[in-house]
């Protein structure tokens, strides 16, 4: 990436053109087609008509393809104009300057629509690169019979009660409580875990911060579940799918995902969705909570930055967010949208799913992106995945595993 993004330069390019002469915003997602191609129609439709000089040109790209797809753009100069990303990936550009500040461009009213803490994950060393959009925040879905079974009335709502309660369902039921992958390329969840025990991953000069007490309380807790049994083996070597998979089989009581996973569980495994129950996400003693947020971020090369801004900003305003988060079983990044009574109400006889997009929209005002923007995120995440899986698999110390990270995040060239 370092060697595309060396190519960037500061000229410009002449404007596009639609074929009818009106100026044209091209528009890139991931991934939302065909499903959600009659919406983005109608809202394109909409916003063309309030704008009748402006031309709008989606692309949807396939989620494996857009990294690749937005630095060759990016770096030839024929990025579009506004791009659906996640802050963690293009935290990497901005930090490239790659894209438009957005600070002095976004109205105070409006930046105050938006939750401060989402606004904060599309920031970098104070400055704004994207507009939030839709977000997903992590619930516990449980399967209540399971932990009927082991005697645990209540789901566990913290890592200590987790940890407790991983030995009481292996030791009544013989499965296990829950599967959380120390695959290095996969889930972000232990990292994220971390933060939420108290760990400071990196200081301010980008140096490892995690050779702490809480550090080090973290790598034990996770060694301890691993040696003694109390988490699947496949931790190693799965990802994130089979944790779904281990869920919807009946072998696991709890699975840490997006309440809309709960349709998935109907699809696949309506015997276990019919016990399934949701719960707030499990934190740990900082009491945070984990947001998932996608941007809409615009290219400082772009020769349409009128006109991309108002288009982003319709795409994320209020009553855009509400319809689009109905659709696709998400969440809204903006505060009205979420106050609807779509998220805060359930009838007496709401579904599984219904009552997992409260609890999940709930967590909303506290939640955060708990991994900073940062470069080389995924890096930090493979140096203490990797030291981590040393630990578990008895081939270093707790200390042992710990120094290695620190001292393989510090030496990278």
């Amino acid at each position: 990436m370092g060697v595309v993004l060396s190519w960037l330069i500061s000229c410009g390019t002449p404007a596009k053109q639609a074929a009818s002469g009106q100026a044209e915003v091209e528009f890139w997602t991931m991934q939302l087609q065909p499903q959600f191609t009659d919406y983005f129609n109608q809202l394109i439709a909409s916003f063309e008509k309030e704008n009748s000089g402006t031309k709008i040109r989606w692309v949807d790209v396939p989620w494996a393809e857009m990294e690749r797809k937005i630095l060759t753009a990016v770096a030839a100069k024929s990025a579009p104009d506004v791009v659906n990303l996640n802050p963690n990936f293009a935290s990497q550009l901005a930090a490239k300057n790659a894209w438009l500040e957005l600070d002095t461009k976004v109205p105070s009213e409006v930046k105050q629509q938006y939750f401060s803490n989402i606004w904060q994950s599309s920031t970098l060393d104070g400055k704004t690169f994207g507009l939030p959009w839709y977000l997903t925040t992590r619930v516990a879905i449980y399967n209540t019979d399971l932990l009927k079974q082991a005697g645990i009335s209540q789901p566990p709502t913290n890592y200590v009660e987790l940890a407790q309660a991983a030995k009481q369902i292996k030791e009544k039921t013989g499965k296990y409580a829950f599967f959380a992958t120390v695959v290095p390329e996969d889930s972000g969840e232990v990292l994220e875990s971390f933060v939420q025990m108290g760990v400071q991953l990196i200081d301010s000069q980008g140096k490892a911060a995690f050779k702490t007490p809480q550090g080090k309380a973290a790598f034990e807790y996770w060694v301890n579940l691993y040696k003694d049994g109390l988490m699947p083996k496949e931790v190693l070597t799965e990802g994130h799918r089979h944790a779904i998979d281990l869920y919807q089989q009946g072998q696991t009581a709890i699975l840490a995902s997006g309440a809309e996973f709960l349709k998935t569980i109907e699809k696949n495994a309506p015997s276990v969705a019919k016990v399934s129950a949701s719960a707030p996400q499990i934190s740990g003693d900082t009491g945070k909570k984990n947001v998932a947020v996608m941007n809409l971020v615009i290219p400082k090369d772009t020769d349409q930055p009128d006109g991309a801004l108002k288009f982003a900003l319709y795409v994320t305003n209020n009553q855009n967010q509400l319809s689009f988060a109905k659709a696709a079983n998400v969440l809204p990044s903006t505060i009205a949208a979420s106050q609807d009574s779509y998220f805060t109400t359930v009838s007496a006889t709401a579904t599984p799913v219904e009552k997992a997009r409260m609890v999940s929209a709930s967590q909303l005002k506290t939640a955060e992106v708990l991994i900073p923007a940062m470069k080389n995120v995924k890096e930090l995440q493979k140096v203490i995945y990797q030291n981590l899986q040393a630990a578990m698999l008895g081939q270093k110390t707790v200390d042992q595993a710990l120094n290695d990270a620190t001292q393989g995040w510090d030496s990278r060239s």
